[in-house]
């Protein structure tokens, strides 16, 4: 296991998720215990952007310049030890949502609530295409005896349309894309395995029939008991998932070789992102301790679509 040094730049936020780096290179990040979305300057200091309400989770820099944002519902909480942790469903809860939020003006709009009818269970992690589109991630709900399935879903940016692309899944969370954006990348959380599946085209993927329920290629199973939760994709096409309980950054090639897994300061580095002018820093979001830090990877991370756009 590789361990780095990593720079701690923000401090004191409740479960921060969902990393972003702005055009003006702030970092842009969630904080699911607040309903609310902050920006974190220079120097650790942190201001309000957005409050969206709900349990914002991943987000995405879309086409319009605007952050889309998965918003899970909302949890309630549990402390213990100094950490901050998801206990189960908010008392308010009333289903999960797209949201769009003006940068500029903090501006909250609702995009998407359902599909086909049914209520969204709990948008997880979001990535654009270069369709004017989205994939994303629903993590389903787990309550006392019943758990909602995952799936994952794709949408239009402009709120014109959105379905379902794969079910069912079990706790869907990170989601990617390929450097050719012919792959999409699906991490299972409590199975700690990785799927993928070819794009035929948007919003529509190849599945097979059968032995996978959701019709996806394997690429790795980690064992044991790790879960993963966000995932980002290098310029080389290697995947870096982050897992929890293990608390480490995993990197996967394409194939399936386990490459690495890269040290963190906490068993819950929930999100990744590739962040500064060479996409070779990587920003870490520490969630049960509130922190955010940042690191030099060892390659460079791709570009999002509409990464650096404006």
């Amino acid at each position: 296991m590789t361990k780095p040094h990593i720079e701690i730049i923000a401090t004191g936020l409740h479960f921060p998720e969902g990393p972003v780096e702005l055009p003006d290179g702030s970092i842009a990040v969630v904080e699911i215990g607040r309903g609310r979305i902050v920006r974190i300057r220079e120097g650790g200091r942190h201001e309000l952007l957005a409050v969206t309400n709900g349990g914002p989770n991943g987000m995405a820099l879309g086409p319009d310049g605007a952050l889309y944002v998965c918003n899970n519902g909302g949890f309630t909480w549990a402390e213990e030890g100094g950490w901050l942790r998801p206990a189960g469903l908010a008392p308010d809860y009333g289903g999960g949502m797209i949201q769009k939020v003006d940068i500029s003006t903090g501006e909250v709009t609702t995009l998407y609530d359902q599909c086909d009818g049914r209520t969204l269970s709990g948008p997880n992690d979001i990535v654009f295409d270069n369709h004017g589109g989205f994939y994303f991630t629903d993590t389903g709900r787990v309550r006392e005896f019943q758990r909602d399935h995952g799936a994952v879903f794709y949408g239009k940016a402009d709120g014109s349309s959105i379905k379902r692309v794969v079910f069912p899944l079990l706790a869907p969370n990170g989601i990617g894309l390929s450097p050719d954006l012919e792959t999409l990348y699906v991490a299972e959380m409590e199975t700690a395995r990785m799927w993928s599946y070819a794009i035929a085209e948007p919003g529509v993927v190849h599945k097979k029939p059968f032995p996978s329920q959701s019709g996806g290629d394997l690429i790795i199973g980690l064992g044991g008991f790790q879960r993963l939760d966000s995932l980002k994709v290098a310029a080389s096409g290697n995947i870096c998932v982050s897992t929890l309980v293990t608390g480490c950054i995993t990197v996967v090639s394409p194939g399936g070789q386990l490459l690495d897994q890269v040290w963190m300061p906490e068993i819950y580095p929930t999100n990744l992102g590739f962040v500064g002018q060479d996409l070779q820093d990587a920003v870490v979001t520490l969630s049960l301790t509130g922190r955010v830090g940042r690191l030099r990877w060892p390659e460079k991370g791709l570009r999002l679509q509409h990464q650096g756009d404006g």
